[in-house]
C-alpha cells in the first residue's frame, strides 16, 4: 500500500482497484495477488484509507503447473507481474486488460500464460468485493465517530504497538548480562539447505528500548527462487516481535517504530528486482523467523518449511503445504503435525482432494519419534503418501532436507524432511529439496516433513509435574502465558 501511495500519488480515484504482485512493490511472491482499494470521503481531495486484500492464486502462469517452480532463476519464470495495475478503473472491472496480463508469460519460452483463468477471474472479482465489504465497514465506524477521531484511533493502536515492543525489548536485556555501556548484544546464525547463511546481530538499548537488528553477513542472492524480498524480511521480524510481546496485538507498522533494520542490499533477504522469490516468501522467511527466535532464545526450531507441494496437468493444478512439528520451549513440548510461523493454511480435505484431482491419498499420519529429543520435546512431523491416476508433472519446493531444526539449551535437533516418489515399477528414489518431475498412474510421492527441535537436555528433568498456564519458571525467571487464537479455541472447546 505504502508503494501505491508513492507511486502512484494524485492519480488515484473513487471506483479504482489496484493489483500488485511485484516484490519491488512489497510483494511476496507472485502467486499472492493484492488488490488495494482507496477509500474517499465527500469534501476531501484525497484517500483518507486504504483497504487491501490479499490471495494466493493457485495459477497465475509460469514455467510449471501451480506457478511455485522450484527450479526457477528469474523472477519472469514464476508467472505474471503486476506492479500498480489499475484491476477496477471508474468502477469497470477491467476483465479484457487483466486477462491479457494474466496470459502474458506464455511469450517466455519454456513458459505458459495462467492455466487456470476463470478461478483467477473469479478470485480476483471476490478481491475486489471483499474490499468494499471493508470500505462499507470503514465508513460506517466514521459516520459514528468522526474521521477524525478514527485516524487518531489508528495512531494510538501503532504506539500502543511501540510501548509494547519497547517494554518487551527493556525485559529481554534486564534477564540478561549487559555490556559496561549498557547495551545488550546477541546473535545467532542458521543455513540455508544449499549452505547459505543467515545471521543476525542484534544490539539492545535497555534505557531507550530500542534495537538494531543487523543481518550483515548473510549470504548473497542465489541462483535460485529462495530470495526473500525486504518486505517478506521486515514481516518476518514483526511477526517475531509480536510473538514476543507478552500480550496481544494487531498486525501495525507500530511494532518497527523501536527498531532499525539493517539489511544487506542484493543478498538474499533483500535481492535485486528480477531475482526470483517463490521460494523465499515460504521457505527463507522460516529461516529469519528462526534466527531471531535463536538470538532470543524464545523456543527451539520448528519445522522451517512450508513442504510445498503442487501437481497439475494441461486440465488440472492443485497446490498444498503441508504440516510438521513446532518447536519445545522453556515450559512446553513442541506439538506434532501443525502449521507453524508462516504456514498458517489447512490442507484440502481428502475427500474433496480425491474426487477432483487424479490422486489418492494413502496415508496422512505423524511421524513418531521426528521430534526432536529433551527436556521438552519436539513436535513430530507428518507422513503423507500420494498415488497418482494419471499423469502430471509433480513439483516440490521444500527446506530443512539438510540441516535439521536446531534444538535449545541442550535439547536435540528435530529429524531432516525427506521427499521420496515410488515408481510404479518399484524404484524408489530420493527427489531432494527441490525439483520437478513427470509422474504417471500408479505412482507414488512419499513426503517425510521435518520434526521440531527439543529444549533442554533430558536428563535435566527432575519430576513430572503439572505446568499452570503462566507458571514461572524459576530456573530462568521466563514467565509463559498461554494466548492466542489455539489457545482461545480449545479453551472454548473445553467449556462447550
Amino acid at each position: 500500500v505504502q508503494f501505491q501511495i508513492n507511486h502512484l500519488g494524485d492519480d488515484l480515484e473513487e471506483g479504482d482497484v489496484i493489483l500488485s504482485n511485484h516484490p519491488s512493490a512489497g510483494g511476496s511472491h507472485l502467486p499472492d495477488l493484492t488488490a488495494i482499494t482507496p477509500v474517499f470521503r465527500k469534501g476531501v481531495s484525497r484517500a483518507v484509507f486504504f483497504v487491501a486484500s490479499r490471495g494466493h492464486h493457485a495459477d497465475i502462469g509460469g514455467i510449471t503447473p501451480g506457478s511455485m517452480p522450484p527450479h526457477s532463476k528469474s523472477l519472469q519464470e514464476e508467472g505474471a507481474v503486476f506492479i500498480s495495475f489499475k484491476l477496477v478503473k471508474d468502477g469497470v472491472f477491467q476483465e479484457e486488460a487483466v486477462t491479457e496480463a494474466l496470459m502474458a508469460p506464455a511469450q517466455i519460452p519454456g513458459s505458459s500464460g495462467t492455466r487456470n483463468l476463470h478461478d483467477n477471474l473469479s478470485d480476483l472479482r471476490a478481491q475486489v468485493a471483499a474490499n468494499q465489504r471493508g470500505i462499507q465497514l470503514v465508513n460506517e465506524l466514521i459516520d459514528v465517530y468522526g474521521l477524525e477521531v478514527v485516524q487518531a484511533y489508528m495512531f494510538h493502536i501503532q504506539n500502543n504497538a511501540e510501548i509494547a515492543v519497547k517494554e518487551m525489548l527493556r525485559e529481554f536485556a534486564r534477564r540478561c548480562s549487559r555490556q559496561a555501556d549498557g547495551l545488550l548484544e546477541v546473535e545467532s546464525e542458521d543455513h540455508m539447505d544449499d549452505g547459505t547463511p543467515i545471521r543476525l546481530k542484534v544490539k539492545i538499548n535497555e534505557a531507550e528500548g530500542t534495537a538494531v537488528f543487523d543481518f550483515t553477513g548473510t549470504g548473497p542472492e542465489v541462483f535460485g527462487n529462495c530470495n526473500a524480498p525486504r518486505a517478506i524480511t521486515l514481516s518476518a521480524l514483526i511477526y517475531c516481535l509480536r510473538c514476543m510481546v507478552g500480550q496481544d496485538i494487531p498486525l501495525n507498522q507500530g511494532c518497527l517504530a523501536p527498531v532499525k533494520i539493517i539489511v544487506p542490499r542484493e543478498s538474499i533477504l533483500d535481492p535485486s528486482a528480477g531475482a526470483a522469490v517463490v521460494g523465499g516468501n515460504v521457505l527463507t522467511s522460516q529461516r529469519v523467523v528462526d534466527v531471531i527466535f535463536k538470538a532470543f532464545e524464545v523456543c527451539a526450531a520448528s519445522q522451517g518449511c512450508m513442504n510445498n507441494i503442487t501437481f497439475g496437468n494441461d486440465r488440472v493444478g492443485y497446490y498444498e503445504t503441508v504440516a510438521g512439528g513446532s518447536g519445545a520451549g522453556p515450559r512446553w513440548n513442541g506439538r506434532g503435525g501443525v502449521h507453524t510461523h508462516m504456514t498458517n493454511t489447512r490442507i484440502t480435505d481428502p475427500e474433496i482432494l480425491e474426487k477432483r484431482y487424479p490422486v489418492v491419498l494413502k496415508r496422512f499420519e505423524l511421524n513418531r519419534g521426528s521430534g526432536g529429543k529433551g527436556r521438552h520435546h519436539g513436535g513430530d512431523g507428518v507422513i503423507r503418501e500420494l498415488l497418482f491416476r494419471d499423469r502430471v508433472v509433480l513439483s516440490v519446493l521444500t527446506e530443512r532436507r539438510a540441516f535439521r531444526p536446531y534444538g535449545l539449551n541442550g535439547g536435540k535437533p528435530g529429524a531432516r524432511g525427506l521427499n521420496l516418489l515410488v515408481r510404479e515399477d518399484g524404484r524408489t528414489i530420493n527427489l531432494g529439496a527441490k525439483t520437478s518431475v513427470a509422474v504417471g498412474a500408479g505412482d507414488i510421492f512419499l513426503l517425510h516433513t521435518p520434526g521440531g527441535g527439543g529444549w533442554g537436555q533430558a536428563e535435566d528433568v527432575m519430576e513430572k509435574r503439572e505446568v499452570l498456564p503462566g507458571s514461572a519458571n524459576q530456573k530462568s525467571g521466563v514467565t509463559f502465558v498461554e494466548r492466542g487464537s489455539v489457545f482461545e479455541y480449545k479453551q472454548t472447546q473445553e467449556s462447550a
